[in-house]
């Protein structure tokens, strides 16, 4: 078995043969920029542009400990004001990730700050302790073969990771997670962005974000399914600055879908089978919050005991329009747009006109974002067993979906089988594939991966990223 740091690589140190590069398949332990290897022996991690590269390799195990490349290409350089990525949206769509930074492997590239994380396997990451997230770190799932990265076993703190991008995986923490805590966790920190990322499983909330916290955005994301008894959406509450929800499904959690205080805007979004503890918790607090609600759609379940909008207050200060509720179960979307009253939106303070918020390009009607989110939610590059069984259960309308308090009682518990697929040639090692390189007038044999070929202030490794979505 592996510990939690140890990863099985198929790697190779400068200056081995190409021969003896092949069969080396050693379990290594990342620590404090040493490789130390079962034996004891130390190889430092060389900081330079020819680095330590290695590739992963699945075992025969369903949860397999994976790889990914590895580039330290240096440090970071400063950057022009441009978006996360084309399309970014929200309070936190200028976050700087790992631009400029280096490419690494799984825990111990976000562990570490200017990192941008490239994948050459698709699988199940299994973790037994909770991994934190540095700054200025890019998770680029997007990049996985096969069937993508879940990350699964514990939760992921992102306190303090400020400009941090994280785009197309999934984090499935589990009841063998650490007691009392979430699946993804902010306490502290700004400019985030979380995009088609799919959560699930928290033992505390799924999805939480509390504290000191700014610019952040949850875009086209998955928070599903929070392990009762607590069985959470989670917290949105902020002392400083804006969080925006975007396009994203909260489904199967009894209450907190999401529970808001602060700067927020939740706009596109489908909350379907919430539980008796409530669906949008409009503040419930002494704190006073400023929120756009507009165009979503709340669908009720099973499960599902209580109105959409519960425990406001005159603190919570609102600006609200053409939000859909369904509250029928049968099968068929034949709800209508909840009226402005106290009676619809619990006692919050209305506004006339809407905060100046960075909102979306494109406002879709209730219905469009619907059909949008059931197209294109969640780590949905490819689609896991247990998104797809998600909105199955949405599209039935109101028929099928539970709370659960172990994620035992799915069948796909380990949050597998997601196969691995096979990683395109990458001659130097810089997580761009030749072809790719090729067809961008890049060179395949230099690693170019934070140059900016066509100037446009991305680097040549987030153009391959982007271009991939």
């Amino acid at each position: 078995m592996t510990g939690p740091d140890t990863l099985f690589f198929l790697g190779f140190f400068p200056g081995q043969s190409q021969s003896s590069r092949s069969s080396l398949v050693v379990p290594v332990t990342v620590r404090f920029g040493l490789l130390i290897t079962p034996g004891g022996g130390q190889r430092s991690v060389p900081c330079s542009a020819h680095g330590f590269a290695v590739l992963g390799k699945p075992n025969h195990h369903s949860l397999l400990p994976l790889a990914l490349s590895l580039v330290l290409v240096g440090v970071a350089t400063p950057v022009l004001a441009i978006s996360a990525f084309p399309g970014a949206e929200g309070f936190g769509a200028n976050a700087v990730g790992g631009r400029g930074g280096s490419v690494g492997s799984f825990r111990d590239a976000v562990s570490q700050p200017n990192r941008i994380v490239v994948f050459a396997v698709g699988g199940v990451i299994k973790i037994s302790s909770r991994v934190v997230i540095s700054h200025h770190v890019t998770i680029a799932g997007q990049t996985a073969p096969g069937g993508g990265i879940t990350v699964y076993g514990n939760g992921v703190s992102y306190s303090n990771a400020h400009h941090t991008i994280t785009r197309y995986i999934r984090y499935r923490m589990g009841k063998g997670g650490d007691s009392g805590k979430d699946g993804i966790t902010i306490a502290d920190g700004h400019d985030m962005i979380f995009d088609h990322v799919s959560v699930s499983w928290g033992r505390d909330e799924t999805f939480s974000i509390n504290g000191d916290v700014s610019n952040v955005s949850i875009s086209d994301s998955i928070i599903a399914q929070g392990l009762e008894t607590h069985s959470c959406g989670g917290l949105m509450q902020t002392d400083t600055g804006g969080i925006s929800i975007i396009r994203s499904l909260y489904i199967d959690n009894k209450t907190r879908n999401p529970k808001v205080k602060g700067v927020n805007e939740f706009v596109n979004n489908v909350v379907y089978n919430w539980g008796g503890g409530g669906g949008y918790i409009a503040g419930d607090s002494d704190g006073q919050s400023y929120a756009n609600i507009m165009n979503n759609v709340f669908i009720s379940g099973p499960s599902t005991s209580a109105r959409p909008f519960t425990r406001g207050n005159a603190n919570f200060h609102a600006y609200v329009q053409r939000n859909y509720y369904d509250p029928n179960q049968n099968g068929v979307l034949d709800g209508w747009e909840l009226g402005q009253s106290t009676d619809n939106y619990s006692d919050v303070d209305f506004q006339s006109t809407r905060y100046d918020y960075p909102t979306v390009k494109t406002l879709l009607a209730p219905l469009d974002a619907y059909a949008k989110v059931i197209a294109g939610v969640g780590a949905s590059k490819s689609r896991d067993n247990v998104d797809t069984l998600l909105i199955n259960q949405v599209k039935s309308l109101g028929k099928s979906g539970a709370l659960i308090s172990d994620e035992t009682v799915s069948p796909w518990n380990s949050g597998g089988p997601i196969s691995g697929g096979t990683a395109p040639k990458d001659t130097d090692g810089d997580g761009m594939p030749d072809d790719w390189e090729i067809a961008n007038g890049l060179n395949p044999n230099v690693n170019d991966a934070m140059g900016d070929k066509n100037g446009d202030g991305y680097a040549n490794i987030e153009n391959y990223i982007n271009s991939l979505v």
